[in-house]
């Protein structure tokens, strides 16, 4: 049940029922959705039934006829632009479908004990116990028990992790796997309701709704199409009145076949055709990145967001803080330092203590571990007396926070003391090594910011967007590790009602806000983000309050997620350029074709050379028929992701786009011209 990977188009699982399809969208009740796509289908079905009349009406048979297929053809290249994208997230919820097993759990009954009962029985608020070796039967949160579990049918990756009751890793996914010991899971969510069947239904864009830009965009294609409809409509009257006073001009310069060419070939079908396509292939590159987005809505706003609130820890920094280096009081030595510090960390478990003993066998010290020390006995690191050491023929050997150990030792030596208050402005953690009363030294712990994060931000900064940290760590702390990372502002001692309090200010600045939570107390926050990305791990609170989930609990993939949405909006910003831009050589083709009877003088506009007014005709809608099908894989694919900030996209979007929307079409028209007026002979 491992969430499915890309998918080719090519496949024959999303290739067959992708033709299917095809021709199912022609209903009406479908089309209609897509006013410019719905024109064209109205067009072709006029012109089909005008074929009929043609000798009636002065036309040539085979002309009208190749004009209905060629804009039946534009139409089925426009639902199968579609087709594809949806059948590749079909492909993906099938794989899911397919792969889904038939559970059972152990529910709790109030006697205490437990009846098995299959998964679709169980209900929100129910309580099931899973031991080890079983699979959980519903999503929800562990109210008992630690455990680790197996999340490979959601995650792909083999590794388990631990998910325990109390904290912000709690939340469970049906169908995972409880590698040892036992839990108590309270079901939240009913049959159909859980995260596996929203997943599905999602990816297989069975009702997705429209996005905000993309209503706004096809309002605006509507409006162009009217405009346009009500143009080619005038034109008929004008036409006859033509006519009357021009007997050269041909009785079909005018006619109703012309006019439908003139206006499929006016109106923007290029992004009609593709717009939706566009839409549903940005959630299907989401869920390639393993993020479940709630709605394409989501999607776009990742693209437009302007803020991204990111914590410290796990997002910018590893997560826990690691030895760096040693600095020894004066006249003792390094090596000295680092066996002290080593064997005062080898009962210490914490993340910390485990580099204290990594960096000591870094400086040259035998590894060790407490059976290699016999003869002694260690005292384990607590919060409460935060520090850990070894006693060892009578001597003991202590590590831990500065106040602490210049308790033990009486007081802390000048430079010592120095080299604490340096570690600390640098915001780092000082831990102090103390032999009986004698201080060897100190130990420099250090948030580690994760490589490559101040390029990403750079280039996040130079699109416009601002980051802003936020840490529970004291100013002077959050300062230090802010300016390594790159970011551009700080919020230091934040608490939940803080971070609520930041969005809600950017937001009533005009801002759209992002940020990342993964447990119940950052739930507010994450809902009134206008991107709220919640960990897989976290709280059933959380994932219920964000609008997308990482299904990899890796806090740092809102900057993908970011990259993504923006690669959306520049997709659909690019085709649509592309889109307007082609229509001008359809202009060169069709109006000479249709005025040059009547206006000889006019022949200097047919600058492509086309054959025969027949030929510019059917070559222009031919080619805008082809460009649909040629542009799919972009739709599909993405336009190349570039960190620019918005002027430079739109001049970037202009040079290559709008230039190329200009040029292809007239060389794609003379091309296909080339083949029907001097291979087919059309006259």
């Amino acid at each position: 049940m491992a969430l499915p990977r890309k998918y080719s188009v090519l496949a024959p699982e999303i290739l067959f029922p992708a033709l299917r399809a095809t021709f199912t969208k022609l209903d009406p009740r479908k089309m209609v959705r897509n006013p410019v796509m719905f024109v064209t289908e109205v067009g072709a079905v006029v012109t089909t039934v005008e074929s009929l009349y043609a000798t009636a009406h002065g036309e040539s048979v085979g002309f009208v006829v190749q004009v209905a297929i060629w804009l039946w053809v534009t139409v089925l290249f426009a639902n199968f632009a579609e087709a594809l994208a949806e059948g590749r997230g079909r492909a993906q919820a099938n794989a899911l479908r397919r792969s889904r097993k038939k559970t059972f759990g152990r529910r709790l009954k109030p006697d205490g004990t437990t009846e098995t009962v299959a998964s679709e029985l169980l209900r929100r608020g129910d309580i099931v116990v899973v031991p080890a070796h079983e699979i959980i039967p519903a999503d929800g949160e562990i109210i008992a028990g630690a455990a680790m579990i197996n999340e490979s049918v959601i995650t792909g990756e083999s590794a388990p992790v631990l998910r325990e009751s109390g904290g912000d890793r709690s939340a469970v996914t049906a169908g995972t796997t409880v590698l040892s010991d036992e839990i108590r899971v309270r079901v939240g969510a009913d049959p159909g309701q859980g995260f596996l069947d929203r997943m599905i239904a999602l990816i297989e864009a069975a009702e997705r709704q429209k996005t905000p830009n993309e209503i706004a965009l096809n309002i605006l294609l509507s409006a162009l199409t009217l405009v346009f409809l009500l143009v080619c409509f005038c034109l008929r009257p004008f036409g006859s009145y033509i006519h009357s006073y021009t007997p050269a001009l041909a009785s079909s310069a005018f006619s109703v076949t012309v006019l439908i060419a003139l206006l499929v070939c006016l109106i923007p079908t290029t992004i009609g055709g593709l717009l939706s396509a566009i839409g549903i292939a940005g959630i299907d590159r989401m869920v390639q990145k393993n993020v479940l987005a709630t709605s394409g809505k989501a999607v776009e706003a990742a693209g437009d967001i302007h803020v991204l609130l990111l914590d410290k820890t796990g997002t910018i920094t590893h997560g826990n803080r690691r030895a760096v280096a040693f600095y020894p009081a004066p006249g003792v030595a390094e090596a000295r330092l680092a066996e002290a510090a080593q064997l005062a960390s080898l009962a210490d478990e914490t993340p910390e203590g485990r580099s204290i003993v990594a960096l000591a066998e870094q400086a040259g010290c035998e590894r060790r571990t407490i059976d290699d020390v016999p003869d002694a006995t260690f005292v384990a690191f607590s919060a409460q007396t935060r520090m850990s050491g070894v006693d060892r023929a009578g001597v003991e050997i202590r590590k831990g926070a500065a106040d602490v150990i210049a308790k033990l030792a009486g007081d802390l030596p000048g430079p010592v003391r120095d080299q604490v208050e340096a570690i600390a402005r640098q915001g780092g953690t000082p831990l102090v090594v103390v032999v009986s009363t004698e201080v060897l030294g100190v130990i420099h712990l250090k948030d580690v910011v994760k490589e490559g994060l101040a390029d990403r931000f750079a280039r996040f900064r130079a699109m416009g967007i601002r980051t802003v940290m936020i840490t529970g760590d004291n100013p002077l702390t959050a300062a230090a590790i802010a300016k390594e990372a790159g970011v551009d502002d700080f919020l230091a001692e934040a608490k939940p009602e803080d971070k609520l309090a930041l969005i809600r200010k950017e937001q009533e600045a005009g801002y759209l806000v992002a940020m990342t939570g993964d447990g119940t107390n950052d739930a507010p926050a994450l809902a009134q983000a206008d991107v709220g990305v919640a960990m897989n791990s976290g709280t059933q609170a959380a994932k219920e309050a964000g609008n997308m989930v990482d299904l990899d609990s890796n806090p740092t993939k809102l900057i993908e997620i970011i990259e993504t949405g923006k690669q959306m909006l520049m997709t659909r910003g690019a085709l649509t350029t592309f889109s307007v831009a082609n229509d001008v050589a359809k202009y060169f083709a069709i109006i000479p074709a249709m005025l040059i009877g009547a206006f000889p003088e006019i022949a200097p506009l047919n600058i492509m050379g086309l054959g025969s007014p027949a030929s510019a005709i059917l070559s222009a809608v031919i080619f805008n028929a082809l460009i649909i099908i040629c542009l799919v894989p972009l739709a599909l694919r993405g336009v190349k992701f570039q960190a620019r900030n918005a002027a430079d996209v739109l001049r970037r979007n202009l040079l290559v786009y709008g230039v190329g929307g200009l040029v292809v079409p007239f060389i794609g028209i003379k091309l296909v011209d080339l083949v029907v007026y001097d291979l087919l002979h059309i006259v």
